[in-house]
């Protein structure tokens, strides 16, 4: 396989560390470059741009392959809980799933919060990740009629602050930012699903 960096100046670390600054944290291209320059690195807000084009799709994938690797980790427990959101002025269910150790699953957004898009979700995340050993959900019924349908219904719990990693990063969605490239999140948007610019999360 062919080196990606062969044909730049900078060194992949460097290349890495500000592709990845860029994508997780919700930064501007410039005060990425600020916070390098801090560091003793000087690049253009513009080569932060075209890094993050030409890398992120690669450094996305080897993340991807990696959960794939350590996925044993992730079927310990698993934290779901959904919020309410805007997609084109329409009002969708998003639907996530956090393991124990606080990492994100899976987001899927349905139409209705029913048990039909619980088991389309539980179905998806499992195919991806195995199946759990427990299920930690609120008391939304369709939680349990989906787990019910898959074999699992003596594996859920449910309770009013066991559930309190997953309501975490709901409370923190306004504020992620994840922007592959390539995807509709690609444009600066405070949403950490590809969904569109104009997404707007609504309260509980």
């Amino acid at each position: 396989m062919q080196n990606p960096f062969r044909y730049f100046n900078s060194s992949p670390e460097v290349i890495r560390l500000t592709v990845m600054m860029y994508i997780r944290y919700p930064l501007s291209l410039r005060q990425v470059e600020d916070l390098l320059f801090e560091r003793g690195i000087d690049i253009c807000h513009e080569t932060v741009r075209f890094w993050w084009n030409r890398f992120g799709p690669m450094f996305a994938s080897e993340i991807r392959k990696r959960r794939v690797h350590h996925r044993s980790y992730s079927q310990w427990r698993w934290h779901l809980d959904e919020v309410f959101v805007r997609i084109n002025g329409k009002t969708h269910y998003l639907w996530r799933a956090v393991d124990h150790e606080g990492e994100v699953l899976e987001v899927f957004a349905t139409k209705r919060r029913d048990r039909t898009g619980a088991l389309k979700f539980l179905k998806r995340t499992m195919k991806r990740y195995g199946r759990p050993w427990w299920f930690v959900t609120d008391r939304l019924r369709s939680y349990g009629a989906a787990i019910k349908m898959i074999g699992n219904l003596d594996r859920q719990e449910c309770g009013r602050w066991l559930n309190n990693r997953a309501e975490t990063h709901i409370n923190r969605f306004g504020d992620e930012r994840v922007r592959w490239p390539g995807s509709e999140t690609s444009k600066p948007c405070r949403s950490s699903l590809p969904l569109t610019p104009r997404s707007k999360i609504i309260s509980t």
